[in-house]
């Protein structure tokens, strides 16, 4: 099962090793992995993308939860949550489909970014789904490169990663 965790870290130089490490040591495989500071500089949001079982997930979040550098941990459910990714895709355009190609860009909302006489480097963001259904349909045309950003994700409505900042039950409790 896919799970989507939002770590709230102290912007300090080696976090995202420290925190990554976390995730190596347990063998648990990164789908995906996005960094970004928050409006504060003091603190980033690292969004990590995971397969696995629910419990060794919990597992993993409370390890992380012991970590000094990290602030809160949310576990994010897609459904409830804003989850959008970008990718940028260089594809065959020649002038023979070159209007068939931003057509099918226009119809996934995809920006174009660049344009040369034998390729169009098209901007899309969204949901993997999205994202991969585009790729699906430019597929024929000649994909020469893709690039794929992490996920990155916040909860919707006004709850927010804040609210987890105090649930610190496990700070400092060797779990294993």
């Amino acid at each position: 099962m896919k799970h989507v965790l939002s770590v709230f870290v102290e912007n300090q130089t080696g976090v995202l090793v420290r925190v990554v490490s976390m995730f190596s040591r347990r063998e648990f495989n990164i789908d995906s992995l996005s960094v970004g500071v928050t409006e504060s500089p003091d603190f980033s949001r690292i969004t990590v993308v995971m397969q696995g079982d629910g419990n060794l997930v919990e597992q993993m979040i409370k390890q992380l939860e012991k970590m000094p550098v990290v602030r809160a941990v949310q576990r994010l459910d897609e459904r409830q949550a804003a989850c959008r990714g970008m990718t940028l895709i260089k594809v065959r355009a020649d002038d023979a489909n070159r209007l068939d190609v931003l057509k099918m860009g226009e119809l996934f909302r995809a920006h174009v970014v660049d344009v040369e006489s034998a390729s169009i480097i098209f901007e899309i963001t969204g949901s993997d789904d999205k994202v991969t259904a585009f790729l699906k349909v430019i597929k024929p045309y000649g994909i020469v490169e893709v690039i794929r950003t992490g996920l990155i994700a916040l909860e919707r409505g006004e709850h927010t990663i804040y609210e987890h900042c105090e649930e610190r039950e496990y700070y400092g409790k060797n779990l294993l």
